[in-house]
C-alpha cells in the first residue's frame, strides 16, 4: 500500500508545485523507492485538450492517449515514469463521471451532493494503482482559497482520515515576498495561507517556501512557530538557473529527508544522486553553443512549446552544447523575407499547432531550411508544412495545402495533400471520426508504431527500424502523393505498420531535414534525450562549425 504526499499551493499561482513534486519524486527514486505522480486540476474543462495554449500552455499527451496538464511532462522528465490516463483529472471529468453514474441509476435515487458523491469520486481516483508503488505524489492545482478547489481539499482531508495514521502527509508550497524598501522577506502571506489550509482541516507537515533570497534563521523560526511545523520542515526554494538543478537544490535544503521524517521512516536509505550530478554538469558546463529558431504561432507564451524547449535542452546536454532558442513568429514571414530573420541560426524547428494562422510563414521557413541546407525538424504540423512546401516548389502542385484550412474558410482553395483523417487502426480495432465530431479527445492520440525505411536517416538516428512515438493530430499527409513527392527528393522514410499513414519524411541530399507526424519531444528526458532531438542538435553543432 502506497504512502501519499499531497502537494498544495498558496499565496499565488505558478510557484512551481509541479517542479517541486517532480523533484521530490526524483529524490525518492534516488533513495530506492518507486513513485507515481498525479495531478488533480480544479478547472471545469474535462481536460486541457480543447483549451488554447494561451490559456493553459501545452497539452501533454500520454502513451494511452490522455490529453493532460503540462506538469505531467515535468513528472516524466524527472522520474522517467510514463504517465497514464489515470494520472490526471479535472473537476470537469469528476462531475461528468458523477452525472453519468446518476443517469445510470448507480446512486439508487439519492440526492447527489458534493459530499459524499463528488468527494468519493475524487478519492476513488486518487487510490488507483495504490498497490503498484511505494509513494504516490498528488498535486492539487490552483491555490488554497480558490472556490473550485474546495471539493479536492475536502477529498484529500477525508482520504487521509480514512487511511491508517501516518500514511498520508501534506506538503504546502508558498511565497515569501521580498520588500526591497525594507530589505525584508515577509512571512505573513505564508502564515495566512497555512491558516486558510487549517480552516478546512489540513495541517501541512512540510512547508516549501519560494523566495528570491535566502531565508534568515529568524524568519524560518517564525514560520515554524506560526504555521505549526518543525523548523527543519521549512524548506527554502530559491530561484534556480536551471530546473534540472532542482533535485540537488531541494536535497541540499532537506526536502526528501523532511518527507521521510514525516512518515517516520528511519533510518532513511542514502540517496544516489550521481545521475543528477551528471545532468547538472552537462547543463552548467557546455563546450559550445548553437542557435535554434523555433518558428511558431504561440511564441508569445513559451509554455505552449514547453516539451520542445526541454527536449532541445536535453539534446544540448547529450552534445555538450548550450542550445540558445529564439522564438520567431511565423506570421512575420507572411509579410517579410525570412532570410534576414533566419540566416544566423544553426538549425530551424517548426512545431505543431492547429489552424491556418501562421502556416504560410511556416512553409517559407521550411523552404528556407531546405534550400539553404540548414538542419530542419518539423513536428506534426511542421511536417505537414514541409510536405506542402515540397509539393508546391518541387512537385509543381501550386495549390497544395491542407483540408484543415479549407474547412476553416468554408470553401475549397487548396489541393489537399494533407487531409482530415477519418479512419485509422488503434491496437486491434478501427477508429472512425467525422469532421463534425466534438473536438475533445477525437484526434489520433497516444503511442503508435512507425516502421522506418532501412538505410534512411531516421533509421540511423533511432538505431532501429521500428519505433513507438506519441501522436496528437486530426490531419494526415495523403499517401497518394507519395510517388510524385519521392521522385522530387522528399522520401517517406517512416510509415504506419499498415503502410497507409506517412509518419516521417526526409529530404535526400540534405545534411539534416526531417519531418515527423508524431511528437518526439514528449518522451525526452535529461538522462535519456529523444533520439531525434539528440541528433538534431548534433547536426546544428556540426553546422555551427561550417558557418
Amino acid at each position: 500500500m502506497a504512502r501519499y504526499v499531497f502537494i498544495t499551493g498558496g499565496v499565488v499561482s505558478s510557484l512551481g508545485k509541479g517542479l517541486a513534486s517532480a523533484a521530490l519524486g526524483a529524490l525518492l527514486q534516488a533513495r530506492g523507492y518507486s513513485v507515481r505522480l498525479r495531478k488533480l486540476d480544479p478547472y471545469l474543462n474535462v481536460d486541457p485538450g480543447t483549451m488554447s495554449p494561451f490559456e493553459h500552455g501545452e497539452v501533454f499527451v500520454t502513451d494511452d492517449g490522455a490529453e493532460t496538464d503540462l506538469d505531467l511532462g515535468h513528472y516524466e522528465r524527472f522520474t522517467g515514469v510514463s504517465a497514464r490516463m489515470t494520472d490526471s483529472i479535472s473537476s470537469g471529468r469528476i462531475y461528468m463521471n458523477v452525472l453519468e453514474k446518476e443517469r445510470r441509476g448507480d446512486y439508487l435515487g439519492k440526492t447527489i451532493q458534493v459530499i459524499p458523491h463528488v468527494t468519493n469520486e475524487i478519492k476513488d481516483f486518487i487510490e488507483i494503482g495504490d498497490e503498484e508503488v511505494d509513494f504516490m505524489l498528488c498535486e492539487i492545482g490552483g491555490t488554497v482559497g480558490d472556490i473550485e478547489g474546495l471539493p479536492f481539499f475536502e477529498a484529500i482531508r477525508q482520504f487521509a482520515q480514512d487511511r491508517p495514521r501516518g500514511q498520508c502527509i501534506f506538503m504546502h508550497l508558498t511565497l515569501l515576498p521580498y520588500i526591497a524598501a525594507s530589505g525584508e522577506l515577509k512571512t505573513k502571506p505564508t502564515q495566512h495561507s497555512v491558516k486558510e489550509l487549517r480552516t478546512i482541516g489540513l495541517q501541512p507537515n512540510v512547508l516549501v517556501c519560494r523566495s528570491e533570497h535566502p531565508i534568515p534563521e529568524k524568519e524560518r523560526e517564525k514560520i515554524a512557530l506560526f504555521c505549526n511545523v518543525r523548523k527543519e520542515d521549512v524548506i527554502a526554494a530559491p530561484d534556480l538557473k536551471s530546473i534540472y538543478e532542482a533535485p540537488l537544490a531541494y536535497h541540499r535544503e532537506g526536502l526528501d529527508q523532511a518527507v521521510l521524517d514525516a512518515f517516520n521512516i528511519a533510518p532513511a536509505p542514502k540517496p544516489d544522486l550521481s545521475t543528477w550530478h551528471d545532468v547538472a554538469d552537462r547543463v552548467f558546463n557546455p563546450e559550445g553553443e548553437v542557435r535554434v529558431a523555433i518558428v511558431g504561432k504561440y511564441v508569445q507564451l513559451e509554455d505552449a512549446y514547453k516539451s520542445i524547449a526541454e527536449a532541445l535542452t536535453h539534446g544540448g546536454m547529450a552534445n555538450r552544447v548550450k542550445v540558445k532558442v529564439d522564438w520567431v513568429d511565423a506570421e512575420i514571414f507572411e509579410r517579410e523575407d525570412p532570410a534576414p530573420h533566419l540566416e544566423n541560426f544553426h538549425a530551424i524547428l517548426v512545431p505543431g499547432g492547429f489552424g491556418e494562422r501562421g502556416t504560410e510563414g511556416k512553409i517559407k521557413a521550411a523552404q528556407y531550411a531546405r534550400e539553404h541546407k540548414i538542419p530542419y525538424l518539423g513536428i506534426c504540423l511542421g511536417m505537414q508544412m514541409a510536405v506542402i512546401e515540397a509539393a508546391r516548389n518541387l512537385a509543381g502542385i501550386d495549390t497544395a495545402g491542407s483540408e484543415e484550412f479549407d474547412h476553416e474558410a468554408g470553401k475549397k482553395r487548396f489541393e489537399p495533400v494533407v487531409y482530415h483523417l477519418k479512419e485509422w487502426v488503434q491496437g486491434n480495432h478501427t477508429v472512425r471520426r467525422k469532421s463534425t465530431d466534438d473536438k475533445g479527445g477525437t484526434m489520433r492520440l497516444g503511442a503508435y508504431t512507425a516502421v522506418l525505411k532501412d538505410g534512411s536517416k531516421v533509421a540511423d538516428v533511432y538505431g532501429t527500424t521500428e519505433i513507438e512515438e506519441r501522436h496528437r493530430h486530426r490531419y494526415e499527409v495523403d499517401i497518394k502523393y507519395r510517388e510524385k513527392l519521392e521522385s522530387c527528393g522528399l522520401v517517406f522514410s517512416g510509415m504506419s505498420p499498415d503502410g497507409r499513414l506517412p509518419e516521417i519524411v526526409e529530404v535526400k541530399d540534405h545534411p539534416w531535414y526531417i519531418g515527423v507526424q508524431f511528437h518526439p519531444e514528449l518522451k525526452s528526458k535529461p538522462f535519456a534525450p529523444a533520439p531525434l532531438f539528440r541528433d538534431f542538435v548534433r547536426a546544428a553543432k556540426e553546422n555551427s562549425r561550417l558557418v
